[in-house]
């Protein structure tokens, strides 16, 4: 004879738990899942067709192997146009994927105005190997205490580094004070172009040693 026991904390949990929806394209209304009366149709050309009924526009879409679906639902009546559903979600899906990626490719490098050569060599071959990978890298330089009243010290910090990495990146900008902080973003070179000056790829050896520079005053 079998037995039941019941699932674990007492409670029966049969039938209650409910996948959640993820899909960010699920809340909008497609063919029969529109109910309104009449919707302001588009043309898959994007040509506006009027108001129709809905049922109406339904076949329109489907007679050519395409969906009606609702872009305006707070209007009135709803603006609907017929497009291909499948790729429509697929190309947007694409375009977020793009964006995510590149906000976690940007990659931040830290300076102070005060910095020791050898400390800011070692940062920029950092840098170069962020570059070299394709990230684009944001420069960002922090005041502190009193350094705020000689903010020329932190800009010719800065201004050093960009120099110093024009072989792997471009400043998107000139380096620009925010606050207490110096910001400047760098975009990586075509592959073809760079040419890194302190970090020296893995295949070519192991990493030499930050060249020797002549000494620079405020840093």
């Amino acid at each position: 004879m079998a037995t039941s026991f019941p699932p674990a904390g007492g409670g029966n949990r049969t039938g209650s738990y409910q996948r959640r929806n993820v899909d960010p394209f699920a809340a909008i209304r497609r063919n029969h899942r529109i109910k309104v009366p009449q919707v302001r149709l588009i043309s898959p050309e994007g040509k506006q067709l009027g108001v129709i009924d809905t049922a109406k526009a339904i076949n329109l879409a489907l007679e050519v192997g395409l969906d009606l679906v609702e872009v305006a639902p707070n209007a009135t009546p709803p603006v609907c146009r017929i497009m291909d559903f499948g790729k429509y979600v697929y190309e947007e899906s694409k375009k977020t994927s793009h964006v995510k990626s590149t906000a976690s490719k940007i990659k931040e490098i830290e300076f102070s105005a005060r910095i020791e050569q050898n400390d800011f060599f070692t940062k920029l071959r950092h840098a170069e190997e962020f570059l070299a990978h394709g990230n684009k890298v944001k420069l960002r330089l922090k005041f502190r205490g009193r350094e705020m009243a000689h903010t020329e010290i932190g800009f010719d910090v800065m201004k050093r580094a960009v120099a110093d990495l024009i072989g792997m990146g471009h400043p998107d900008a000139d380096p620009k004070l925010i606050g207490r902080n110096i910001h400047v973003m760098l975009t990586p070179l075509p592959v073809n172009k760079r040419k890194p000056k302190f970090h020296v790829p893995d295949e070519d050896g192991p990493e030499d040693e930050a060249p020797a520079a002549e000494p620079s005053t405020g840093t």
